[in-house]
């Protein structure tokens, strides 16, 4: 965490109040928040038009200059300060509405390499892209969001961040916004909180949290091992780097299982296995492409070290002549929800939409960029998940205990949110937590 300032820690201590939020004026905080969330019923119907149009319309990391335009073009209309084409595509919108704290609110706008097959109405018209991880959602509320919070800003005091960031999926956007000076050339002033929320495969209407480590770091790796290439028939005169790679492949699934404690949690997957084009030739060189998660920085160093490690000796195992290469493709850090604004947020949360709909789940497998945006202005962050499937057909599915097979999972070709009463709980949410950190007006 990097160091903040007197004024920002009483501006964020001003905000918070009770753990409930927006100090002891219970009453008022929900006339406010009521007063806030009225126009969303009138809006609904340009939110699912919005949804459904960025889903036609995916675009993958780096590219996503049509959801970029239409993000600017509706901040812009609502009076925000809008800064456009930070790091590429990334668009920011800033609204000052007084003294009291910043509060960050962000969306990933990126698709995926995904070939559709929903069969919906709205399915991706661009070839072998969707979004397949509901980036489309996630833009269409923060959108609404901005909206409400832009209308109903009579409300609220304080300065609020809207972040449309690039590159979730490649692991780099976050990263490279900070880098293009997000906080160090005062794009956007330095939030005291960053708020985030992702859609996921589980029913609409509820909200899942997890406190502390939420989500894994993960490290996508390329290992290439050169051998000494010739003759299928001749097999002794080469260094064949296939036996090399392919030995290394079943030592590396040891790691998690011999290397790491019962009560830690790692994960090794071998991803991609590439070698040679024909029979009866032994390549130079094979690459394998591995992805790594962890959820603890002593367990992710370790198990980095033991993948570098049996790579290295099995080439020398194999009489190699040079050292295998190393390249890291992408890495996310850790995922950690801060406890207290957890506390603050759901406690919101639950005064809108009742305790049943709120639920603790255990860390994810899954790797966010998030918390960069956090760490780097020494903020807490708290990231949450939203459901977006059919309730009945989840609740069916879940009574079967066949939801692994039923419902299809982020990343999936099916992975399809339904706009209602999605886009609604997701705009409810953000725009609630989000007036749960600004000052009361």
């Amino acid at each position: 965490m990097g160091h903040r300032d007197e004024d920002r820690e009483n501006r964020t201590d001003a905000a918070a109040g009770s753990e409930g939020g927006r100090g002891p004026a219970g009453a008022d905080a929900t006339a406010d928040r009521d007063a806030v969330l009225a126009p969303l019923d009138a809006r609904l119907d340009d939110l699912v038009a919005l949804y459904e149009d960025l889903h036609r319309h995916p675009e993958l990391s780096f590219q996503e200059t049509r959801t970029a335009a239409e993000a600017a073009r509706r901040l812009t209309s609502w009076g925000y300060d809008v800064t456009t084409g930070i790091a590429g595509t990334g668009v920011t919108g800033v609204l000052r509405n007084g003294s009291g704290p910043v509060v960050l609110l962000r969306a990933d706008m990126d698709a995926l390499p995904v070939a559709e097959e929903t069969g919906l109405p709205y399915a991706s018209t661009v070839p072998g892209v969707m979004h397949a991880c509901g980036h489309d959602v996630h833009v269409s509320c923060l959108l609404g969001a901005a909206d409400l919070l832009a209308a109903g800003r009579s409300h609220w005091s304080g300065t609020l961040v809207v972040l449309f960031q690039p590159a979730e999926e490649s692991g780099g956007g976050a990263r490279a916004m900070l880098e293009a000076g997000l906080y160090t050339e005062g794009i956007v002033p330095t939030p005291d909180v960053v708020l985030a929320q992702h859609v996921a495969p589980f029913g609409a209407g509820l909200i899942a949290y997890c406190p502390g480590v939420c989500m894994a770091a993960a490290d996508s790796l390329e290992i290439t091992f050169h051998g000494s290439g010739g003759h299928g028939s001749r097999p002794e005169t080469t260094v064949d780097p296939i036996v090399m790679a392919a030995s290394f492949v079943q030592r590396v699934q040891s790691v998690v299982a011999r290397e790491v404690a019962p009560g830690e949690r790692a994960v090794v997957t071998v991803g991609s296995f590439r070698a040679g084009d024909s029979a009866n030739v032994i390549p130079d060189r094979a690459q394998v492409k591995l992805s790594v998660r962890t959820f603890d920085e002593a367990v992710r160093s370790r198990v980095l070290d033991a993948i570098d490690r049996i790579a290295r000796a099995e080439a020398e195992a194999s009489g190699a002549k040079r050292a295998p290469e190393t390249v890291v493709l992408d890495a996310f850090p850790v995922t950690f929800n801060d406890a207290r604004t957890l506390r603050q947020v759901n406690s919101a949360l639950t005064g809108l939409f009742g305790e049943q709909r709120l639920f603790a789940y255990d860390p994810a497998s899954g790797s966010e960029d998030a918390g960069l945006l956090a760490t780097a202005a020494g903020a807490p962050l708290y990231y949450w998940w939203l459901g977006g499937w059919e309730p009945a057909a989840f609740h069916a599915a879940f009574a079967a205990g066949r939801l692994a097979q039923d419902i299809p999972s982020n990343h999936s070709a099916r992975f399809a949110p339904v706009p209602r009463p999605t886009l609604t709980m997701g705009v409810q949410a953000l725009t609630t937590a989000a007036l749960s950190r600004l000052e009361a007006a």
